[in-house]
């Protein structure tokens, strides 16, 4: 059965159906933020959960046909081994779902902790539409928006 299924899921289709699929958690976060769907499908463990079982899936397919995946930590060398890396394609779907999944964990938690401090969602508009295409950035713009609301400035919460 797992066979059958990498013949339908092939790197191009799972990239597609990512990028496709990360839209309405996105589109949830940003328009509707307060809302029990919100709440309940994005702000909950569920789009994690769903993105971990591909993420397993790529992991398994890679591993049954051999990919190397110890040359993953030559990463850590230089950016020319980088830059190699990333003309895998097994390598930069991994990297580009570890790099969804951690953007809108953080787009979770910038909707979590606004509701903590009673930010306007009209607020957290902007910071949420950064934090979907550069994480750190979208994240530093919330926090200085936060810092007004909370009264204090905090380096670890």
């Amino acid at each position: 059965m797992i066979e059958q299924l990498s013949f339908f899921f092939t790197i191009e289709m799972i990239y597609l159906w990512l990028n496709l699929g990360v839209l309405p958690f996105w589109l949830l976060l940003i328009f509707f933020s307060r809302s029990k769907i919100c709440n309940l499908f994005v702000t909950s463990i569920f789009p994690f959960i769903i993105l971990a079982v591909i993420y397993i899936y790529l992991i398994y397919d890679f591993f049954v046909s051999g990919y190397d995946f110890l040359g993953n930590f030559n990463l850590y060398l230089g950016l020319d081994e980088l830059r190699s890396l990333l003309t895998d394609t097994s390598f930069l779907i991994i990297f580009w779902l570890h790099f969804i999944a951690i953007n809108l964990f953080c787009g979770s938690w910038i909707v979590r902790d606004s509701q903590k401090y009673m930010i306007s969602k009209i607020l957290i508009f902007f910071p949420l539409i950064i934090t979907y295409f550069t994480g750190p950035v979208g994240i530093f713009i919330y926090w200085l928006i936060r810092i007004f609301f909370a009264k204090r400035i905090s380096l670890y919460d």
